[in-house]
């Protein structure tokens, strides 16, 4: 690889784990959250900015083949050696030699993008999204998930966050239970909340296709606006019979991950939306060429998370401010789920949107402080390097 000039070079990588509690327990199918881990990446640069990234997961390995204490590992012991005396000016000459030499470990690399973006956005006085093409919008609809497990407690809830101008879409997680039961679940949800709220439901594949055709069917009856995964990632067949069979759109989460899923759904009709995240992509830009890939075949977008923290989430929120279409909105609630973070300010939600910054990079800084408090090792582990 080509080095760069002296000031422009990647001095050092830095991952580390923080833990920080959520306001209170979040079910979902595979598992229940009452804390979120977040590895924080920090890239050096030698002209002396340094840009900041965050990868995190949903219940350690409970949800996705990725774990925090995997992703602090990748980053420390095979990334960051690679990336010694790169160009910090060319983040896709930098992370196109990533992608050559370590194979998957998306959220690895996404972090690591992310931080290399953060720190050239810092360095040009320009946004994020700007460096992506352009926000074609400023603001981002969000959504919320109601997920405390108790119809009561999440009725009480959804109908606050109205009145207060934060969220009027839900998302209700289910597959933990019977099918019946969750259908009394859902039901007695939409009952509390009315009929004008648009409610979506997320299975998190927890279904066998002859259970979603039973369950989607009842949902559908109640004015559920969108099903999230009802089946394994994997059964794109089933999921496209799905697709086909009901009015009510089926949205591919866990099946989707970079643009070669997205074409491989799109041919197959297998779902109406698509759930993108930047750490199942792999990164900003991949998830920017899934986008395109589904724009191309009509097919919607909506914004996932994995309950990132502030980082992760604005991150995401560059992204999906660039894409061509966003018609479903996003869920980058992640920061309102923990009760406290590790940046200087936290994101700003108003009238039902989340505001993507316009400071240059991600707009974000770390709070030194509360870094060192979440931090689990409580001790620096800077990896430092020489070309």
């Amino acid at each position: 690889m080509q080095t760069a000039p002296a000031s422009l070079r990647v001095d050092a990588v830095e991952a580390l784990i923080v833990d920080l509690p959520t306001i209170r327990a979040h079910q979902l199918a595979m598992t229940t959250m009452t804390k979120q881990s977040l590895v924080i990446v920090r890239v050096a640069c030698s002209d002396g900015i340094t840009g900041i990234g965050e990868a995190t997961t949903i219940g350690g390995l409970a949800y996705g083949e990725q774990s925090p204490e995997g992703i602090q590992l990748a980053v420390a012991t095979y990334i960051a050696p690679l990336l010694a005396g790169a160009d910090a000016a060319n983040p896709g000459a930098a992370m196109a030699r990533v992608h050559r030499h370590v194979q998957g470990n998306s959220y690895a690399k996404s972090a690591v993008e992310t931080a290399l973006l953060d720190a050239q956005g810092r360095r040009t006085g320009l946004p994020v999204h700007a460096l992506l093409g352009g926000a074609q919008r400023t603001a981002l609809p969000v959504l919320w998930t109601l997920a405390s497990g108790d119809a009561a407690r999440d009725v009480e809830e959804g109908l606050s966050l109205i009145e207060a101008r934060r969220h009027k879409v839900f998302k209700l997680k289910i597959g933990r239970r019977s099918l019946a039961d969750d259908l009394r679940h859902v039901q007695a949800i939409r009952r509390g909340l009315g009929d004008e709220v648009m409610l979506t439901v997320d299975v998190n594949q927890a279904w066998d296709e002859s259970t979603a055709v039973r369950g989607i069917a009842a949902l559908q009856d109640m004015g559920v606006g969108l099903v999230e995964q009802p089946i394994d990632r994997r059964q794109h067949r089933a999921l496209g019979r799905l697709a086909a069979r009901f009015d009510v759109p089926i949205m591919a989460d866990e099946a989707v991950h970079d643009a070669v899923d997205a074409f491989d759904l799109a041919a197959e009709a297998a779902a109406d939306v698509y759930a993108l995240k930047i750490s199942q992509a792999g990164g900003l830009w991949p998830t920017l060429r899934a986008a395109a890939v589904a724009d191309a075949a009509g097919v919607g977008l909506y914004g996932g998370t994995m309950l990132e923290g502030t980082v992760g989430s604005i991150a995401a929120a560059h992204v999906f401010a660039a894409c061509p279409q966003l018609r479903w909105g996003s869920e980058l609630f992640g920061p309102l789920l923990l009760t406290d973070d590790v940046v200087q300010a936290r994101p700003v939600y108003r009238d039902f949107e989340l505001q993507v910054p316009g400071g240059p990079g991600l707009g974000v800084d770390l709070d030194a402080d509360k870094l060192a408090f979440y931090r689990r090792d409580r001790g620096p582990r800077p990896v430092a390097m020489t070309a």
